[in-house]
C-alpha cells in the first residue's frame, strides 16, 4: 500500500508539472503532498506494528492509516481529473511522462465518448431535465486505473530504461 500511495504522489506531481492552469495545479500538489504525508506515516506504522506484535490498538491505527490513504489517493486522482480536463502541456522526451500523458489521454478520450453517448441518447423528463435511472456513470481515472492488462486500457507501453516501477506500472 505505501509504494503504490508513492506511484500516486508521482503520478500526481507529473500531472502538476504539465497542469496549464494554475489552480489545478496547486490544488493536485496539495493532495499529492498530503497522499505522501499518509503514505509516509503508513509506512512507519507498520513497521512500528511489524516490531511490537498484535495489539488491538496497532491494528485501529494501521486500518485507519490504510483508510486515509485510499481517501488521498481519491483526492489526488478527481484533482487529476479536474486538471486533464481544464488542459496538460506538452510532456517532455521523459518516458513515464509520456506514459502519463497517454493515459490521460485516454481516459479524457473515454469521457468524451461518454458524454456525446449520453447527448445523443439523452432521456429528458417534463421539465427538460435528464434522467439518471438507466444512465451510465462517466468513466473516471479511478475506473482507468482499476482495469486489468494495461493493453486493455490502449495504452502503449513504453521501454523504461530506468530500473524500478514507474508511475504507471502498478494498479492502484
Amino acid at each position: 500500500m505505501v509504494s503504490d500511495g508513492q506511484v500516486v504522489v508521482k503520478f500526481g506531481n507529473i500531472l502538476a508539472k504539465h497542469c496549464l492552469d494554475q489552480r489545478c495545479s496547486t490544488e493536485l500538489l496539495r493532495a499529492t503532498e498530503h497522499t505522501q504525508s499518509i503514505s509516509s506515516q503508513l509506512g512507519i506504522v507498520a513497521r512500528v506494528k511489524a516490531v511490537t506484535g498484535e495489539s488491538k490498538a496497532s491494528s485501529e491505527l494501521l486500518l485507519s492509516n490504510v483508510q486515509n490513504l485510499i481517501q488521498a489517493v481519491q483526492h489526488v486522482l478527481r484533482a487529476a481529473e479536474v486538471a486533464c480536463v481544464k488542459g496538460l502541456g506538452q510532456p517532455s522526451a521523459d518516458p513515464e511522462e509520456e506514459e502519463v500523458a497517454a493515459f490521460c489521454q485516454q481516459w479524457r478520450k473515454n469521457l468524451t465518448q461518454h458524454r456525446a453517448k449520453e447527448a445523443l441518447n439523452s432521456n429528458r423528463d417534463e421539465l427538460g431535465l435528464r434522467k439518471t435511472q438507466g444512465a451510465k456513470a462517466e468513466p473516471t481515472l479511478m475506473s482507468l486505473v482499476q482495469e486489468q492488462p494495461p493493453r486493455s486500457r490502449n495504452i502503449p507501453k513504453l521501454p523504461n530504461p530506468r530500473k524500478g516501477p514507474t508511475v504507471m506500472d502498478r494498479h492502484l
